[in-house]
């Protein structure tokens, strides 16, 4: 019986990736003098956004970068980001059903927190585990092992849903049932290097397949 569900965040919970490419940009460019494509942010993703900086980022002033980082995440997050009201009832939906929900996510507690204020998602859920709370990022299965533990729900009991050949990967090694979603206007990945055991294109379809008893 499934008793809980864990989403990424980025591309999966909300369409954040417009404004993280803006502020990786921002920073590169200000720091390092540096134009990057929204490609070559993708391929640094895996570590927290502090991670990304402190690991790719040439300019000594890491800590400058950083904090000018969460300046322009912040900057332009109501008009990048908008709230998914698909997204909000499918949680809430979960939750009425008595089913755990949690959050495993690369990003960092700071990022999230101002995303999650912004979008109306504060207190919805049951564990979340970010970037900051794990020494293994993604694809590594630390972080979705510990959410669950934390919650205290088997892994043949969980489903983790995301959006990212990461996402797939950290699920697949954590033995738990994954589902590749590209139910956002901008997701992680188009074709997914690991199989996961379902891919879902829309919140309405995950609803049916839920309904049907495929999950």
């Amino acid at each position: 019986m499934m008793k809980a569900i864990i989403f990424d965040f980025d591309g999966t919970l909300a369409n954040t990736l417009p404004i993280c490419f803006y502020a990786f940009q921002h920073v590169f460019k200000v720091f390092d003098n540096k134009d990057l494509t929204s490609k070559e942010i993708k391929e640094m993703f895996g570590p927290s956004e502090t991670g990304i900086i402190r690991n790719n980022l040439s300019n000594i002033n890491k800590e400058d970068a950083i904090e000018y980082y969460y300046e322009k995440y912040s900057e332009l997050h109501n008009d990048l980001v908008e709230s998914n009201p698909e997204i909000l009832d499918l949680l809430k939906s979960l939750k009425e059903k008595d089913i755990k929900i949690g959050i495993f996510t690369g990003k960092a507690k700071r990022s999230l927190d101002i995303s999650l204020k912004a979008l109306n998602m504060v207190g919805m859920f049951d564990v979340i585990i970010t970037g900051d709370d794990v020494i293994n990022p993604k694809p590594d299965p630390e972080g979705l092992l510990k959410a669950l533990s934390i919650i205290e729900v088997k892994n043949s009991e969980a489903i983790y849903i995301g959006d990212s050949d990461a996402d797939i990967v950290a699920g697949v090694k954590a033995n738990v049932f994954t589902i590749g979603v590209q139910w956002l206007p901008e997701y992680q990945t188009s074709t997914f290097s690991e199989e996961p055991n379902l891919i879902i294109k829309s919140v309405k379809e995950f609803k049916s397949s839920f309904k049907v008893g495929i999950l």
